[in-house]
């Protein structure tokens, strides 16, 4: 929904988007998804301050990782 958004969406509207009538909840797990950041700041009606999400764009030849990183300390034996 916010990748197809050029635009980038508020919590309001996301809600409205995703039929939850939940506003907090959705603002709790927007703040939990990775790849989110606030593009701007919109004034509405009440005079209060809006954040507009955008989605991060991933690009197409971005590196993958092969092998997980396993830490080595000077305590473990393996």
């Amino acid at each position: 929904m916010l990748i197809d958004s050029e635009d980038g969406m508020t919590i309001r509207e996301i809600a409205k988007a995703l039929e939850d009538e939940n506003y907090k909840s959705v603002a709790k797990t927007v703040k939990l998804v990775h790849g989110l950041y606030i593009d701007r700041w919109t004034v509405p009606k009440r005079g209060q301050y809006a954040a507009v999400y955008m989605c991060v764009e991933i690009p197409k030849d971005a590196p993958h990782p092969t092998e997980r990183h396993i830490p080595q300390t000077i305590w473990s034996t393996a």
